[in-house]
């Protein structure tokens, strides 16, 4: 019996549960691996950010209006830029995250994450992630 072009030689692991596993392990791994990016963005360019920006702050507390925050962000460009990057990359994470929870995974990505299990199972347990996705 001949098999369709359009079936992999390892669709059968589509059906394992304990790959599936797997793979759902990856995508969890995925989403720390992120929350961890952005935590280190605040912990460091968010937390320089708004050091170099402690004196706006404060007139922004004193006296805020929106004219006062364009000056402030104008004028320390850098810091700007830092915080920029750090409420960009939360955003980001959470629109992906959001988009993976209410939609689902794309077609492409669950994909890219399938092929990269099977690349830490054949690699074996000298792959950085082998405990943590191939655990039993």
């Amino acid at each position: 019996m001949k098999t369709p072009p359009f079936s992999s030689p390892s669709s059968s692991l589509e059906n394992d549960p304990i790959f599936q596993a797997q793979v759902q392990r990856l995508h969890e791994l995925t989403v720390y691996g992120r929350w961890l990016v952005v935590a280190f963005l605040w912990l460091s360019v968010g937390a320089l950010s708004l050091w170099a920006l402690r004196g706006e702050i404060a007139l922004w507390l004193e006296n805020f209006t929106w004219a006062a925050v364009r000056y402030g962000l104008i004028y320390n460009r850098l810091p700007a830029v830092g915080l920029g990057l750090c409420i960009g990359m939360t955003v980001a994470v959470l629109v992906w995250q959001s988009r993976n929870i209410l939609l689902g995974l794309p077609r492409k990505e669950k994909l890219r994450l399938e092929q990269q299990v099977r690349r830490i199972r054949q690699q074996g347990s000298s792959h950085p992630l082998w405990r943590f996705v191939c655990r039993e």
